[in-house]
């Protein structure tokens, strides 16, 4: 019943703020920013606060 539970908070959570969430994902982690549709959001990208993995893969805290 938990990762039910889980299953449906993590769904909401995605479908609320448009992002992405990395298998296993708890309320409270970081969740995945959707990747950059053009060079100048991918400038923008790397000048913010979200965690870069790579150009096109960034986590930011909800």
């Amino acid at each position: 019943m938990e990762e039910i539970k889980r299953v449906l908070i993590a769904l909401q959570t995605s479908d609320e703020h448009g992002v992405a969430l990395p298998l296993d994902w708890k309320p409270g982690e970081k969740v995945i920013v959707p990747p950059p549709k053009t060079v100048e959001a991918m400038e923008e990208r790397e000048k913010s606060s979200y965690e870069m993995v790579d150009f096109y893969l960034a986590k930011r805290e909800l």
